[in-house]
């Protein structure tokens, strides 16, 4: 047997970091198994579904690396109805579902005699066995499963284990509306079905619809898929992830510079162990990730583990390809005949700049002092180190430096040791001043890569003008 996992959200919002755990744990699990792995996107909901949430769906699934099986024909689940109303009206035809014409007033009044009895409201059965010809002319009605009041449904979940209920705890579930248009419960059940899926994995939030799709697959004959209900993640704290948090979703974490490859890893972990092993590469997960391994309790999100993570893989990263991340997200900022000064620059001192980084934007952040142009504005510790004795100290500094007539890093920290021995003075105390009158800031590569990177005349013209500058940000 083939195994065939989906990845089947909703589109109407944003890719949600617990459905995008489910479609990393899908993907895994099916290439892990030599199987194959596909996207359909539930659609049904044609009030809040959005051409802008199905973009998110294949940006996101695209940007983590999921590829799935079935790219140009992937299944829409509107473009099915008609499928999906031929086997309800199949199962009315059969005698194993009926016509409702219980009207809105009706089923209030079942709802709230259930509660007033202590009971759980749901319908009553109402019309399961009387006669359609009851039914006032013309009367809407919709179509309702004939589900089975006696016995118990078992489901052997590969992660949850055997759970039950009692047939009787389940009342006859809606197949069409009275509309004429399939739910979603009988929707999922006949696409699952049709796709030949043999394992669907999901959140465990959908542990009751499973019990009510059972019931669907068990009055069409069908064989039901294996079952693995994920526990879901909850935010630090223990309760419901939400904003108060951090970020929810896959675009968010992308646009805070979190790699790909971080998130996922940090994904894979949360809720499944191997050993001690955290760093794993793709091919390491697919060898590695199988259910036996997927814990029941929900896991709690934790930033800081993320971040941690993120960092590592940042500097796994190849210089290229962070040189790119950082152009795309300071292209605004950057002129067209700056562009490949910026980028020679980078390419001096991505080796330090990744080791200082937690993240993309702070790697861009970092740097920002690197572009050509206007000296970038000094932040507070810059300010408080150019003092006047720091500012002297640097105008000292400049004089020797434009006398170098090899700029690149040996003779630049060569000459830097020289001056500070020859002035009496510690290094850092010749390199922070420096530092903060060429970026602005306090923090950047070694001061002789820095200085090499943006080159004699610009560190030159960079420390002559610092004096005005000082002058001006401490007047506004």
């Amino acid at each position: 047997m083939t195994i065939r996992t989906r990845f089947a959200p909703s589109p109407t919002g944003l890719l949600h970091i617990g459905n995008a755990r489910a479609a990393l744990f899908n993907y895994l699990f099916s290439r892990h198994h030599g199987g194959e792995f596909f996207l359909r996107i539930e659609d049904t909901d044609k009030e809040r579904s959005t051409q802008e949430a199905v973009d998110v769906i294949f940006r996101g699934l695209k940007w983590m690396g999921l590829d799935y099986d079935n790219k140009g024909e992937v299944r829409f689940q509107a473009s099915y109805q008609p499928r999906h109303a031929e086997i309800a009206k199949q199962l009315l035809a059969e005698g194993k579902a009926y016509r409702c014409y219980a009207t809105q007033e009706e089923l209030e009044q079942m709802r709230e005699e259930a509660r007033a009895a202590g009971k759980p409201p749901r319908y009553n059965g109402l019309w399961r066995d009387r006669n359609p010809s009851e039914a006032p002319e013309g009367q809407p009605f919709t179509v309702r499963l004939k589900a089975p009041k006696e016995g118990k449904q078992v489901l052997n979940d590969l992660i949850q284990g055997t759970v039950e209920v009692a047939n009787a705890e389940m009342d006859d579930l809606i197949l069409l509306r009275s509309d004429g248009t399939p739910t979603y419960l009988l929707a999922v059940v006949v696409d699952d079905h049709d796709m030949e899926i043999t394992h669907v994995m999901r959140g465990d939030d959908h542990l009751t619809n499973t019990f009510r799709q059972m019931l669907i697959y068990q009055a069409m004959g069908w064989d039901c898929p294996k079952f693995a209900h994920l526990p879901l993640i909850h935010g630090p704290d223990g309760g419901k992830l939400s904003k108060r948090h951090g970020a929810q979703s896959v675009i968010e974490f992308r646009e805070q510079g979190i790699l790909p490859e971080a998130l996922c890893n940090y994904l894979l972990r949360l809720g499944w162990g191997h050993g001690d092993e955290e760093i794993l590469t793709r091919q390491e997960q697919i060898k590695l990730f199988d259910l036996d391994g997927v814990g029941k309790s929900p896991s709690r999100m934790d930033y800081a583990k993320l971040n941690h993570l993120n960092g590592v893989w940042l500097r796994k990263a190849t210089d290229e390809r962070l040189i790119k991340e950082i152009l795309s997200r300071l292209k605004d900022e950057i002129s067209e005949e700056a562009l490949p000064v910026f980028q020679k620059r980078l390419e001096i001192l991505m080796p330090s700049l990744k080791e200082r980084a937690a993240n993309l934007v702070e790697l861009a952040d970092n740097a920002r002092f690197a572009l050509p142009g206007p000296i970038p504005a000094f932040n507070d510790k810059a300010l408080k180190i150019l003092s006047n004795e720091g500012i002297a100290v640097a105008q000292k500094t400049a004089n020797m430096l434009e006398k170098l007539e090899d700029f690149s890093a040996e003779p630049i920290h060569t000459a830097l040791k020289e001056f500070a021995e020859t002035e009496n003075l510690k290094l850092g105390k010749v390199a922070q001043p420096l530092r903060a009158s060429v970026t602005g800031t306090t923090a950047s590569p070694g001061i002789d890569v820095t200085l090499a990177a943006l080159g004699k005349e610009e560190v030159i013209r960079r420390i002559r003008a610092t004096k005005n500058l000082i002058k001006s940000e401490g007047a506004a």
